[in-house]
């Protein structure tokens, strides 16, 4: 088959969890025998926007990559020029099948040209940005002390009031036509989606939480909804060795934003006692230098046991983060999805401390292959941080029970999904051709 992935990022430019996931797919179905290219995107603000760069991945050279420079417009719902771009490249690669993996950044058109040419379209779920401009279900409280509170669900006033009046006027007098406008605004995007809901032959959902939400928020049929784990290169996480410290060591490991919590596990370490540290790995963003400030708060005996590691590759996850930690803490604040970093962790025998909450909890057992929290709870977490410290190995034994989800704790592996993946799009692609034969 001639897949043509579509992904808002590709690493090295982009490297969190659905475009790492991107990647691993695309390697699996060369391996595979199939013919894969990836349509994204990059932000290059010096180069002509919508141009496209044809380039290769950088362990797989025979992965065609067209990125497509959006530097500047990249925040719309739809974008005529993204739709042309990719129909252009449709029409250069002529895939049997489209599979997307976000649509974030570039266009929600994206569908829609496919399905036309009567090509096949999957669409994986990584977030639930089909139903929430932000993905996360996270909204922006200005001048408020809870400043992301949970979202209950897509409501087209309650988004515009919440989430848009970040980029309202501004004037008191005109509030009332800044909401009007903008619920209008989040009513025609929500319009789109379920236009190209109907380009969609099948959405995959890594997780029964995110499977079952995003049936309830955009009324997906059953029928062409399905959930499948993701599938992980299981060579790059053997031999692990963990050469013992005086501390117990925490690691984070993943994006640095707001909706991953990571100052509320810098606060919850501030309030631990005995000998332990905490290992931050990400890209040194924005964000980072707020809690390194938030860092210099805690207590002098927590705070010089922070410490900030660089972004690693994840083919080294191994050896760069799991040989440096005892436990790996995924704090996230939203409704995750199913976290890649806690099936990686799993596989390695790391233990993880997460929330009790989401797809998190579809992942981790307290106190069977890790500990649970109370969601967004600083207090919690503190409380199952020291639980850890004082009760260490303990908590290590429970890391060897690994992945909850299989009888030998080992997770999915590249190759089993990706022969679930072959054979769902083998299917669609002969649905379609016999569709069409039938039509002529």
């Amino acid at each position: 088959m001639k897949i043509l992935e579509v992904i808002h990022g590709y690493p090295p430019l982009y490297n969190a969890g659905s475009e790492i996931y991107t990647q691993t797919i695309s390697r699996g179905f060369i391996e595979k025998g199939h013919d894969v290219a990836v349509f994204t995107r990059e932000e290059n603000p010096y180069k002509k926007d919508f141009d496209i760069r044809v380039g290769h991945d950088q362990v797989e050279p025979l992965i065609r990559l067209y990125f497509v420079n959006h530097a500047r417009s990249r925040d719309r719902y739809r974008n005529e020029k993204m739709d042309a771009a990719f129909a252009q490249v449709v029409d250069i690669e002529k895939p049997d099948i489209v599979h997307i993996g976000h649509l974030n950044h570039l266009s929600t058109g994206i569908p829609e040209i496919a399905g036309k040419r009567s090509i096949p379209v999957v669409f994986t779920l990584h977030d639930f940005w089909l139903a929430c401009p932000r993905g996360q279900f996270l909204q922006m409280c200005l001048g408020e002390e809870e400043t992301w509170r949970l979202c209950p669900g897509q409501d087209n006033k309650r988004c515009a009031v919440h989430c848009m009046s970040r980029i309202w006027g501004g004037v008191p007098a005109n509030e009332d036509e800044d909401i009007k406008q903008w619920t209008r605004w989040i009513e025609q995007r929500m319009e789109q989606i379920q236009r190209q809901i109907n380009f969609i032959d099948l959405f995959i959902a890594p997780s029964q939480h995110i499977m079952q939400r995003m049936i309830d928020e955009l009324n997906i049929d059953k029928k062409k909804i399905i959930f499948e784990p993701y599938g992980f290169d299981l060579g790059r996480l053997e031999n692990r060795v963990r050469t013992k410290e005086t501390d117990f060591c925490f690691g984070y490991i993943g994006r640095i934003a707001p909706a991953k919590g990571v100052d509320l596990l810098i606060k919850a370490f501030g309030k631990t006692k005995g000998n332990a540290q905490l290992r931050i790995w990400g890209r040194e963003t924005a964000d980072v230098k707020y809690l390194k400030m938030m860092v210099e708060d805690l207590p002098d005996n927590r705070k010089e046991k922070v410490q900030w590691m660089p972004e690693y590759r994840n083919e080294e996850i191994v050896i760069s983060v799991f040989n440096n930690v005892d436990a790996i803490v995924v704090p996230s604040i939203w409704d995750e999805n199913s976290p890649l970093v806690i099936q990686e962790a799993q596989q390695a025998k790391v233990p993880v401390i997460t929330a009790n909450h989401a797809g998190m909890s579809e992942l981790v057992k307290h106190e069977i292959n890790g500990l649970l929290f109370k969601h967004r709870d600083v207090e919690d977490l503190a409380l199952k941080l020291q639980s850890a410290i004082d009760k260490s190995e303990e908590l290590v034994e429970m890391g060897n029970s690994g992945y909850i989800n299989s009888q030998d704790g080992t997770i999915h592996s590249i190759e089993k999904h990706i022969n679930i993946l072959n054979d769902l799009f083998a299917n669609l692609v002969k649905t379609r051709s016999e569709v069409c034969s039938h039509g002529e």
